[in-house]
C-alpha cells in the first residue's frame, strides 16, 4: 500500500464533506421554493484493499480507502404524492361548483327585501289592497308599478344568470389554455431530464419542477403518470421521462386510452366545445386532440374543468343539464307559468270602464312547450303600463254594461294565483312552492358543495403536512447537519495534517542519526 494512501483518505473525506455541505446549503437556499424535496448525500465508503494477512498469508484482508459522495437523493414518498394529488383533484373540482353556487345564491338573494320572492309578496299584497278599494287610482297605481318592478325583477334575475355562466365558460376557456400550458411545460422538463440521465447523472431539481407541475394539472383533471427510461446508462435512482394518461374518478383509465402525454412525449391538447341546446347554451364536448371527441358525460374525468362544464351547463342525451341551465330553465317556467295563469284570470275581469280584461303581461310568443328565456323579456304590456285604469279588478258587470261599484272580487281571484296550483309545475304545485323548492333545491346543493370543499380542503391539508414532514426543509435539521459535516471536514483536514507530518518525519527527519 502507497505510503501517500492516508492523504488520499483525508482528501476523499474532505471532497466527500465538501458535497454535503453543498447539498445542504442548497437545501437551505430553497427551504421557502414551492415543489422542493430536501437532498441528501448517499456517503459510501470506497472498495477497500485486500491486504494478506500477517500470520495467514493465504486469508486476504481489507484495507479501508476512505468515503465518496454517491448519489444526490431527494427525499420524496410516491405514495404521498398519488394521495395528494388525488385529494388536490377532489379540491378542484368541488371548489368550482361551490364558487358557482355561491355566486348563484348572491343573485337569487331572499334573504333581503330586493329578492325575487320579496316583489312576489308586494305584488300580491297590492293586489289585495286593490280588491279592498277597487276605485282608487292610488292602488291601481301601485298594482301597475309592482307589476313593473316584478318584470324587471325576472329579468335582472335571468341576465345576471347568463352574465355569470357566460363568465364560467369564458373561464373554462382559460383553465383549459392552463391545463395544456402545463403539459407542455412537462414536456420541456421531459426534454431536459432526457439530456441528463443517461450520463448516470440525477436531475433532482428538474424532478422536483415536474412533480409541481404535475400537482397543479391534478387540480384542473385526474391524471395517472407513468415513467419509461430515458435510455443511455442512467443511475438506479432515475425516475425517467413522464407519460400522462387521463383516468376517471377511480383512477381507471378510459375504455380507449386517452394520452395527455404520450410516451413520445407528445402532447394531446384539450378543448371544450359549446353549442345551443333549445335555446340554450351548453357544452357539447370535450376534446383531446389525437382521440375521439367526448361528450359532457362521458368526460368522467373529476377536477376543476369537470366541475366547471356541470356548473355551466352541458348537454345530456338530447337535454340541458347542469346547475345554470336547470336554474335559468326553472326560472323561465316560473315566470311563464305565473304570467301565463295571472293574464288568465285577468282576462275573466273587468276595468274600471266596464271593458273586458286584457293581458297584465306580455308573453313574447313564449307557450308551455317552448318558454326558454322568457324571464329575460318578460314585460307588463303596453296597455296596462299606459293605463292603470285598465286592471281588471271586478269580475261581473252591472245591467248597463258598468262596472259596480266596489267590485274588487277579481282582483281576489288574481291574489290567489300565487297559490294556485298548475299543470306545467306538476301535480299540486302552485307558483310560490315552485319557487320555495327551487330555491331550497339551490341552498342544499350550495350547502353540500360547501361541505365537501372544506373536507377536501381540510384533507388535502392533512396530506400536504404529512408530504412536507417527509420532504420539507428543516432548517434546524439542516442546521445540525451542517454542523456535522463542518466537524467531519475539519476532522479530515486535521487528518491530513497529521499525514503530512507523518511523512515530513519520513522525508525529513530519517537517515540523519549520526551525521
Amino acid at each position: 500500500m502507497s505510503t501517500f494512501s492516508g492523504l488520499e483518505v483525508a482528501r476523499k473525506a474532505l471532497f466527500a464533506q465538501q458535497s454535503a455541505l453543498h447539498t445542504t446549503g442548497h437545501n437551505i437556499a430553497n427551504a421557502n421554493t414551492p415543489g422542493y424535496s430536501r437532498q441528501r448525500v448517499n456517503l459510501q465508503a470506497t472498495s477497500p484493499f485486500p491486504t494478506p494477512a500477517r500470520n495467514r498469508p493465504e486469508i486476504p484482508g481489507q484495507l479501508g480507502t476512505g468515503v465518496e459522495a454517491g448519489s444526490i437523493q431527494r427525499i420524496r414518498d410516491t405514495f404521498l404524492d398519488i394521495q395528494f394529488r388525488g385529494e388536490h383533484n377532489k379540491l378542484g373540482y368541488w371548489e368550482a361548483r361551490a364558487n358557482s353556487l355561491n355566486q348563484m345564491e348572491n343573485i337569487l338573494n331572499e334573504t333581503n327585501d330586493t329578492g325575487l320572492s320579496s316583489n312576489l309578496d308586494l305584488f300580491w299584497q297590492s293586489l289585495n289592497d286593490l280588491a279592498g278599494n277597487a276605485e282608487d287610482s292610488g292602488a291601481r297605481s301601485v298594482v301597475q308599478e309592482r307589476g313593473i318592478t316584478l318584470a324587471d325583477t325576472f329579468n335582472y334575475v335571468s341576465n345576471s344568470l347568463k352574465a355569470i355562466q357566460k363568465d364560467i365558460g369564458e373561464e373554462m376557456g382559460v383553465t383549459t389554455t392552463h391545463l395544456n400550458s402545463l403539459l407542455t411545460q412537462i414536456k420541456n422538463v421531459n426534454d431536459q431530464i432526457k439530456e441528463v440521465e443517461p450520463h448516470g447523472y440525477l436531475p433532482n431539481d428538474l424532478y422536483d419542477e415536474r412533480d409541481r407541475l404535475i400537482d397543479q394539472l391534478s387540480e384542473v383533471v385526474n391524471v395517472k403518470v407513468t415513467y419509461d427510461s430515458s435510455g443511455g446508462n442512467p443511475d438506479a435512482s432515475a425516475m425517467g421521462i413522464a407519460s400522462i394518461e387521463l383516468v376517471d374518478g377511480e383512477g381507471k383509465p378510459y375504455p380507449t386510452p386517452i394520452q395527455l402525454l404520450d410516451d413520445t412525449n407528445t402532447v394531446h391538447n384539450v378543448s371544450v366545445s359549446f353549442g345551443d341546446l333549445n335555446g340554450q347554451r351548453v357544452v357539447n364536448g370535450v376534446t383531446v386532440d389525437g382521440h375521439a371527441a367526448l361528450s359532457p358525460t362521458d368526460f368522467v374525468s373529476p377536477g376543476k374543468l369537470k366541475g366547471l362544464i356541470e356548473s355551466h351547463g352541458y348537454e345530456n342525451t338530447g337535454t340541458a343539464d347542469g346547475i345554470y341551465t336547470k336554474m335559468l330553465a326553472d326560472i323561465d317556467k316560473m315566470a311563464y307559468a305565473f304570467a301565463e295563469e295571472f293574464n288568465r284570470v285577468h282576462q275573466q275581469g273587468y276595468d274600471l270602464n266596464g271593458e273586458q280584461g286584457e293581458a297584465f303581461f306580455d308573453l313574447e310568443g313564449a307557450t308551455a312547450a317552448n318558454y326558454i328565456g322568457y324571464a329575460s323579456r318578460m314585460s307588463v304590456s303596453d296597455t296596462i303600463q299606459n293605463n292603470p285604469s285598465k286592471i281588471a279588478a271586478a269580475s261581473k258587470l252591472n245591467a248597463d254594461g258598468t262596472t259596480p261599484k266596489g267590485d274588487g272580487e277579481n282582483a281576489q281571484e288574481l291574489a290567489k294565483v300565487k297559490n294556485s296550483d298548475l299543470a306545467i309545475f306538476g301535480t299540486n304545485t302552485s307558483v310560490a312552492s315552485f319557487f320555495e323548492g327551487t330555491i331550497g333545491n339551490m341552498a342544499v346543493q350550495a350547502q353540500q358543495a360547501n361541505s365537501m370543499h372544506a373536507s377536501a380542503k381540510t384533507l388535502e391539508g392533512a396530506v400536504e403536512s404529512r408530504r412536507q414532514s417527509i420532504s420539507g426543509v428543516s432548517l434546524d435539521e439542516e442546521m445540525t447537519n451542517m454542523i456535522k459535516f463542518q466537524h467531519a471536514y475539519n476532522a479530515a483536514a486535521r487528518n491530513m495534517t497529521v499525514v503530512d507530518e507523518m511523512l515530513d518525519r519520513i522525508i525529513n527527519n530519517m537517515g540523519v542519526v549520526g551525521r
